[in-house]
């Protein structure tokens, strides 16, 4: 296991710097200039000068991106062209909001949908799959920032149960934050749910089929053990391969809900950074991004490796 952990890592860097020196190319290579956008309209070509030779811009591309990525040695990664705060600081107060959506949204999302599958497959209910097709297409019709909306006006301007708006840190207060999440991670969620409780019940159909259920119900063995030891067990690769993508998804997910929400996440800063040009601000969020999905892709292999044996030998 330790071997196909270090072997995920090191395929993994040449990843990270790809991504990063992409994202640096067609952000510096877009249309707009910051020294303009920082002057305004009033300024003179001396003033314009100065101010790319001191944020660094008159140096070309490839220089930018190298003084860039010692930054993110010296665990800075350089400053925003606008504020003049260190990129990580701004990333680090802002990176909590956007994990809390995204594990809470996870979670919800594959307790419901693993538990309406699973009853649906064992129960072989014929309602309930059409039940779970019609929601699966009605989440993916939906547009999550409308939903959001509805969600809003229904739970927060009319009933006053949720909070419209904001983000409260769990370490200020437990309850704020979980009431200010559910908005959110059911606009997050909505879409996800049927699509793998859809998946969850066509992998427990095939795996209850086989012969080693057969096998194993004629022996005696109790059904609660049969479902969850090996059933479950062995249709959880594709599952868990949905959960993965579905994590990763949730980052651009992320950035609309965001916006609805007033969530100060690493979403809403993204796209601020990319509307000002702020190079260095963009880069931080991508590199976030980028690690934020390795993470996820060794997690998911690490539980192919426990599932099943002979992954790790890959």
């Amino acid at each position: 296991m330790l071997r196909l952990i270090l072997r995920r890592l090191l395929i993994s860097l040449p990843l990270v710097l790809a991504v990063t020196l992409v994202t640096f190319l067609l952000q510096a290579l877009a249309p707009g200039d910051v020294a303009q956008n920082i002057l305004g309209d009033d300024y003179t070509p001396e003033q314009y000068e100065v101010l790319r030779s001191e944020l660094g811009l008159d140096q070309p591309i490839i220089v930018q991106y190298w003084n860039w990525l010692m930054s993110v040695f010296n665990g800075t990664m350089g400053e925003s062209l606008y504020s003049h705060q260190p990129v990580s600081t701004a990333l680090n107060d802002r990176i909590g909001a956007t994990i809390s959506l995204i594990i809470l949204t996870l979670i919800v999302a594959g307790i419901v949908a693993v538990a309406l599958g699973m009853i649906s497959a064992i129960r072989r209910s014929g309602v309930l799959a059409r039940l779970i097709d019609v929601i699966s297409l009605i989440g993916d019709a939906i547009p999550t920032f409308w939903l959001g909306l509805v969600l809003v006006t229904i739970f927060s301007v009319t009933l006053a149960l949720f909070p419209a708006i904001g983000y409260v840190p769990i370490n200020v207060s437990i309850t704020g934050w979980a009431l200010g999440l559910v908005l959110p991670v059911v606009t997050l969620a909505s879409g996800a749910v049927a699509m793998i409780a859809k998946l969850t019940r066509d992998s427990m159909l095939d795996v209850l089929d086989r012969e080693f259920i057969t096998v194993l119900r004629s022996r005696g063995v109790p059904e609660r053990t049969i479902i969850f030891r090996h059933a479950l067990r062995s249709a959880a690769i594709p599952i868990i391969t949905a959960l993965g993508l579905l994590l990763v998804g949730l980052l651009s997910g992320t950035v609309l809900v965001e916006t609805v929400f007033g969530i100060p996440g690493l979403g809403g800063l993204a796209v601020r950074a990319t509307t000002q040009h702020d190079l260095p601000m963009v880069q931080g969020t991508m590199l976030y991004f980028t690690l934020i999905v390795v993470v996820v892709n060794l997690v998911v292999d690490i539980a192919y490796g426990w599932l099943n044996p002979k992954v790790r030998t890959m």
